[in-house]
């Protein structure tokens, strides 16, 4: 692929990627190379979410290329993730009305409660659709949904696994890999993160350092209704690529949330 940089860059690809991220390499210099990223990322870089962005530019077979300065640094540990620094970015983000603004001129989708349904229930095996526990937590579901008007509903990245967060050597903390990306409820976001790192009894505490504030009956309630939704499609993804064990211990997880919570 012709990148049409200046003399003297070394175009390298990324491992793990899908051939679309590379770094470029100039004597000392590096940055940081992504094919066919979303407009987004400019606003992302202005909020400081993501690496700077230092350039974007079109190439002659059609690609959108943008370069972004190399950071080095190291992705989060998972006891790392119920750190102030993260629940401050997420509330950042959540809260931010360039980043919604943008999201929505270059024709971002909105998730609802319906849609996020539909999606597990898309090609869900007989399985799991017999399993006593998954129908449990659907219907509860289908009758619980939440009912936040749209007008609330904010940016959200829709992966927050703790190896999409960036820690530079100098202590700044970003959020990379935006595919995901959606307009939602906030509290797909939260719950998605407090359901894997946050212990249970910790939530409320967690919340109101995000917030600023204890959290309302409805957010709580909320958070908890996209907790099992999130563990519904974790397993459904384990189940599909037969990684059993996994499916098994986040079968353990919604046992414990919609067992001993009275939310759903």
């Amino acid at each position: 692929m012709d990148f049409n940089l200046e003399h003297g860059w070394e175009i390298l690809p990324i491992d793990g990627d899908t051939g679309t991220a590379y770094m470029a390499v100039n004597n000392d210099e590096r940055i940081f190379i992504k094919r066919n990223t979303s407009p987004f990322l400019a606003a992302l870089s202005l909020e400081e979410i993501v690496p700077r962005l230092i350039w974007s530019k079109r190439t002659v077979s059609g690609d959108t290329l943008t370069a972004q300065e190399w950071l080095n640094g190291r992705s989060l540990k998972r006891e790392e993730m119920c750190s102030l620094q993260v629940s401050e970015l997420l509330a950042r983000m959540h809260g931010s009305k360039l980043l919604k603004k943008m999201l929505l001129r270059v024709g971002g989708k909105t998730y609802t409660p319906v849609d996020l349904l539909a999606q597990y229930f898309n090609g869900l095996s007989s399985e799991l659709r017999q399993h006593p526990l998954l129908s449990e937590a659907t219907s509860r579901l289908k009758a619980n949904q939440p009912q936040l008007e749209r007008s609330n509903y904010e940016v959200c990245h829709g992966d927050l696994n703790h190896k999409n967060w960036l820690l530079s050597e100098t202590g700044q903390l970003y959020l990379v890999d935006w595919e995901a990306v959606k307009l939602a409820d906030p509290a797909l976001d939260l719950s998605m993160l407090m359901c894997q790192y946050v212990p249970r009894k910790d939530w409320k505490q967690w919340l109101t350092r995000y917030a600023k504030k204890e959290p309302s009956p409805d957010m709580m309630k909320r958070i908890y209704w996209y907790a099992v939704m999130n563990l519904l499609l974790v397993i459904k993804h384990n189940y599909q690529r037969g990684h059993f064990h996994e499916m098994n211990q986040d079968i353990i997880k919604l046992n414990q949330v919609i067992k001993k919570q009275n939310y759903i």
